[in-house]
């Protein structure tokens, strides 16, 4: 069966990767709609060796469009995304608009396919945000065996996870090759501890994600949950630092064997290995897990370094594994 699928975002970051991964997957697709601003209306993408001309989204009408990808802003899907469900779209989200609803599935296709059950109620799922699509691929194994109890995380995200405008600036000041300190948003030779604004508890809103969208899909409450975000002059792929504490024991053999087994998942050969973004973040679409070791100090903690490209795997590609999984279902 072939579906009509709308990409609306097309021009963006994610939206281009979405494309690309459509075509490389195969998704059956009868229809493409590529959605975007006014400015780039009229222009054309190539998809599956065909132009498909770039249309607005104001007075587009979403009744006989199977699926609709949207990643142009949480404001863009506030104001669409409903009335392209409510045409019978299945629409999913790539922005944070619905992704604290409880009446919305937030999925990880290798961690929680099973909330998609009743998605049907309104048509709308949630795509969780790159960091936390890719610490819970890689510690839901571990979940699985152990019941992970506290997780402390920190994480360093590249300029691409601030959208298409961020990384032109900053390459633009790598270019330059300038050290403006008092310039705002100087990425360039830099490392910012604040992604997002500062929440009233000290906590940046990227920081806080992680932990409402970890309770969320770990079905959870009670794991504890400790993050600090910070952005780095990378241009591609996000890396973590992640200590857990677990209520069983379980040793680094056990832990490798089961991140060996899972999918999406690619283990380092050794516990000296280690991913990393300009490698294993770029261009790829496995959660890579490395340097897994011990906790000094607590008999069930375990420490792991994990990277992932967070525009393919961190967003455009959980999404179509979540159509995918719709296609391949009886949902």
């Amino acid at each position: 069966m072939s579906n009509r699928v709308a990409i609306v975002g097309a021009t963006g970051l994610v939206g281009q990767a979405l494309l690309r991964i459509l075509e490389e997957r195969s998704f059956p697709i009868e229809k493409l709609i590529p959605l975007a601003s006014e400015r780039s209306a009229g222009q054309n993408i190539r998809f599956n060796g065909q132009d498909h001309e770039i249309q607005t989204l104001d007075d587009f009408n979403f009744e006989n469009i199977d699926y609709s990808f949207f990643s142009a802003g949480a404001s863009v899907s506030r104001n669409y995304a409903p009335k392209a469900a409510n045409a019978g779209s299945v629409v999913i989200d790539n922005t944070s608009e619905f992704r604290y609803d409880d009446q919305i599935p937030l999925v990880i296709p290798e961690v929680n396919a099973h909330a998609l059950k009743d998605f049907r109620k309104n048509n709308i799922i949630a795509n969780p945000n790159c960091s936390t699509i890719q610490m819970l691929v890689a510690l839901n194994p571990i979940h699985e065996s152990a019941k992970i109890k506290s997780i402390h995380v920190s994480t360093y995200q590249s300029i691409s996870g601030a959208g298409r405008s961020m990384l032109n600036e900053y390459d633009r000041q790598v270019l330059d090759q300038k050290y403006p300190q008092q310039e705002e948003n100087h990425f360039a030779h830099n490392v910012t501890p604040q992604i997002g604004s500062f929440e009233s508890n000290g906590y940046s809103l990227e920081e806080m994600k992680m932990v409402w969208e970890t309770h969320k899909i770990f079905e959870d409450k009670n794991i504890e949950v400790n993050p600090t975000a910070v952005r780095v002059p990378v241009r591609y792929g996000h890396s973590e630092a992640i200590g857990i504490v677990t209520e069983s024991h379980l040793s680094i053999g056990e832990v490798r064997a089961l991140l060996s087994d899972s999918p999406g998942i690619q283990l380092m050969n050794d516990d000296q290995s280690y991913p990393m973004p300009i490698k294993e973040g770029d261009g790829t679409d496995d959660v890579y897990v490395g340097r897994i070791r011990a906790d000094l100090n607590h008999s069930n903690g375990i420490n792991l370094w994990v990277v992932a490209d967070n525009i393919r795997k961190g967003a455009a590609l959980n999404s179509i594994q979540i159509a995918e999984a719709i296609v391949e279902s009886s949902y």
